[in-house]
């Protein structure tokens, strides 16, 4: 030890106890002054760096303020509107937005304008006549006063005729014409259309549109008797499009109603006979007429909902794959009001089950013992078609046992003898709930016989026959007053066959009565 050291040792040693408490007490005020000094430099820096944001949202009229400032330097360097918010418009609109009662924001809005008719007066000048349109747009959007607005159009569109050459324009609209070339960018109608808007009097151009007119729907004629529904009525619309008053059209659009009427009707057979996809075509051509037309939508309602059903017995034959992608071909014939199809859910939640049912069954039947588990599983089908639970109660019906064997072995020959031996079964369950009026019990009966016969004419025949009781017990309930229970009769009759006799009869009854009650509860 030196003697430097020996020396403070000693020091250390002779300190009265009270001086060593005062040393730590001295170091823990140091230690919290640096702390003090550190926490307030923090946040100064924080005030300093979030000034701007703190101020605008304790004093927002500071933030509209400068967006106004901003949007008449950008006015001044003749910015008056820009897509990234940067424009003179733009930002005197932000400023509005924030302080509505801004008048300078609003007279800031005005000069733009101002500003946007003389940039168009100056494009016009310049013969820059795209330029000159995308001014007069922005004028327009500003509300500036129509007399200026229209004054420079008309200019604008003098000049434009003078320079784009009217015969020029004519003879190239003939000569697409005699070719047969009539719509396209270089096509007769839209030639026509070109000097119309520059000389909307023009009489050879007139005559010219005219012409074409007539020989579009001439090609919707031959589209109808070929049978191309969904075309004709493209180029009928696009007639009516360029000239409503055109005299022939009349004639043309009720040729395409009548045409679109028997459509939808060969859409319904083919809907009742099970061809889901020309059915849909028939649809959509029929929708392609008239989008508002309800016997079409609530076809392609019925498509969707007949897509979900064929989803349902796959999911119960544990053909997953099949039944994912017919639910899929469901959801995407409704897009976004798919939701609004019960019958879309319903299948759903069968796929999830037989999902969750065929791994529980895989799970308690490993290989070597499967055909142990087949064998009880028949027996148990066969013991609970004796005591007539043919469809209930749930997981321990004959249909369920079935439905779990042919999932171990659907090739099986003893599975499908159990199948063939209960449809009879099947068939009386349906008929006597049908006699007694069991609806709901003949729905499940129904379903039963579609999973184990197919979708056959019988099956179909007693979907027609069901869809029939549902409707009238909705009249007897709409009668009685039960708006619900009337609505929900007419939801199963039309998942059932949504071509039913009386069925379009009753929604519309159903429908104004639904509309009358509605009045009454708002009037209350």
């Amino acid at each position: 030890m030196g003697r430097f050291d020996e020396l403070q040792f000693n020091q250390t040693r002779s300190d009265p106890p009270h001086a060593s408490r005062t040393h730590a007490m001295a170091e823990r005020i140091r230690a919290w002054n640096w702390r003090w000094i550190a926490a307030v430099a923090v946040v100064v820096i924080a005030l300093l760096l979030l000034r701007q944001p703190l101020a605008t949202w304790l004093w927002p009229e500071t933030r509209a303020e400068r967006l106004r400032q901003e949007g008449a330097r950008a006015l001044a360097q003749g910015r008056l509107t820009a897509a990234d918010g940067s424009g003179a418009r733009e930002l005197y609109t932000a400023a509005l937005a924030l302080d509505p009662d801004r008048a300078d924001a609003r007279a800031g809005l005005d000069r733009v304008g101002q500003a946007a008719l003389a940039q168009a007066r100056a494009a016009i000048a310049r013969r820059q006549f795209a330029q000159a349109h995308a001014a007069l747009q922005l004028a327009d959007e500003l509300s500036v006063p129509r007399a200026q607005a229209g004054a420079l159009r008309e200019q604008l569109r003098r000049n434009e005729a003078a320079s784009v050459g009217i015969g020029d324009l004519l003879e190239q609209a003939a000569s697409a014409r005699a070719a047969g070339k009539l719509e396209g960018s270089d096509g007769a109608l839209p030639l026509y259309q070109r000097v119309l808007e520059l000389q909307p009097d023009h009489t050879q151009a007139l005559e010219g549109r005219e012409d074409t007119l007539s020989d579009l729907l001439q090609q919707a004629r031959d589209r109808l008797e070929a049978g191309d529904l969904a075309a004709a009525a493209v180029i009928v619309l696009r007639v009516q499009a360029a000239d409503a008053g055109h005299v022939e059209l009349p004639d043309a659009l009720a040729a395409l109603a009548r045409a679109a009427e028997t459509r939808r009707r060969e859409a319904d057979r083919q809907l009742r006979s099970g061809q889901l996809a020309q059915a849909l075509e028939g649809y959509d051509a029929a929708l392609l007429v008239d989008p508002e037309d309800a016997e079409a939508m609530r076809g392609a309602r019925a498509v969707a909902s007949a897509h979900a059903q064929r989803s349902e017995r796959l999911s119960a034959d544990y053909r997953f794959d099949e039944a994912e992608a017919e639910l899929q071909q469901a959801r995407s014939v409704m897009g976004q009001a798919a939701t609004q199809v019960p019958a879309i859910a319903e299948a759903q939640q069968h796929l999830t089950r037989a999902r969750q049912l065929h791994r529980q069954v895989s799970a308690s039947a490993p290989t070597p013992t499967q055909r142990r588990r087949l064998a009880q599983l028949l027996t148990e089908a066969a013991q609970a078609e004796a005591r007539g639970d043919l469809i209930t109660p749930p997981g321990d019906s004959a249909f369920d046992k079935l439905r779990a064997a042919r999932a171990i072995a659907p090739q099986d020959r003893r599975v499908h003898a159990a199948s063939a031996r209960l449809v009879p079964a099947a068939v009386k369950c349906f008929n006597d709930a049908l006699r007694g009026n069991r609806l709901v019990r003949a729905g499940a009966c129904l379903d039963a016989r579609r999973a184990l016969e197919g979708e056959n004419a019988a099956v179909r025949a007693g979907s027609r026959e069901l869809a029939q009781r549902w409707i009238a017990l909705g009249e007897q309930r709409l009668s009685s007053g039960d708006v619900k229970g009337a609505q929900a009769a007419l939801e199963a009759a039309r998942m059932l066959d949504p071509t039913a006799d009386g069925l379009a009869v009753f929604a519309n009854r159903l429908r104004a009565a639904t509309m009358a009650t509605d009045r009454e509860e708002r009037r209350w």
